[in-house]
């Protein structure tokens, strides 16, 4: 008989343990304002699912209640501390969609960006997130530009547009070393059309230079002199907007080789 009454009490006990460690993992909250809290007391201790998850119960209570723009703002901060950056990209734009006229859209739209920010790669990879980085970077400043991060955000587009450039610049360079001369030169060129601020775009100018020559030097005899042209309107655009470049003096040699051929081409025909 203690047997089978055993027998039967283990798995009693069993599931009655199970059932405690499940309910020991549900929220208890019995008001906005006490979700909110146990959110905030989780978020300070950096236990971020946690807090989370009674951010997200404060809505239970609808969406005007008196903590929901905080909880919120703070479900967002949560997913961000937590590195789920494009859940928090989502939470912001909640926040800055249901709560346009609270005291803190600015900083939220900062926050925002800065998630984009931190997905941005390195300049050789999909640059998706610093496009929509430097968008939302772009729309700060124009919404808030005397804001005391303006300045900051400022920087940060200088620094992302720098990246594209750089990005459109190694695809230009990806192109010469297969020997695609035209594609190469006209991706140099993008560099400058799209990115004329960039530190890039002296390398780009004299890229392209370099690949109208080898273009040039790779086409049919009739079509050589013209091709040329570019490359001698490049070198006098460096001229005139890098002025200080290092880069002229190996752009004047190139100049000097495109100006004899073009000449002999011309003189040729």
């Amino acid at each position: 008989m203690r047997r089978f009454r055993l027998a039967i009490a283990l798995p009693l006990l069993l599931v009655f343990f199970l059932t405690g460690c499940g309910s020991s993992g549900q929220l208890q909250y019995d008001s906005a304002e006490d979700a909110f809290n146990k959110g905030m007391e989780r978020f300070e201790n950096e236990r971020y699912d946690r807090a989370a998850s009674y951010f997200r119960a404060v809505f239970d209570f609808g969406r005007t209640n008196e903590f929901a723009a905080d909880a919120q703002l703070y479900l967002a901060r949560a997913h961000k501390e937590n590195r789920e950056l494009i859940i928090a990209a989502q939470e912001y734009t909640r926040f800055l969609e249901l709560y346009r006229t609270d005291p803190r859209v600015e900083e939220a739209e900062f926050e925002r960006a800065m998630t984009y920010y931190a997905r941005s790669p390195r300049f050789q990879f999909d640059q998706t997130p610093t496009h929509q980085a430097l968008r939302f970077f772009q729309l700060y400043v124009q919404r808030h530009p005397n804001a005391p991060r303006a300045d900051e955000a400022s920087d940060k587009i200088d620094e992302m547009r720098n990246k594209l450039a750089r990005k459109q610049l190694y695809t230009a360079e990806h192109y010469e070393r297969r020997g695609s001369y035209q594609a190469a030169a006209l991706s140099y060129d993008k560099v400058f059309d799209q990115y004329p601020d960039s530190e890039w775009a002296d390398d780009a100018m004299l890229g392209a230079m370099r690949m109208y020559i080898a273009f040039s030097d790779a086409s049919v005899p009739s079509r050589q002199a013209e091709r040329l042209e570019p490359a001698l309107e490049r070198y006098q655009q460096m001229l005139q907007l890098f002025p200080d470049s290092p880069l002229l003096k190996e752009a004047e040699r190139y100049y000097e080789r495109a100006q004899q051929r073009h000449e002999r081409l011309l003189a040729g025909n």
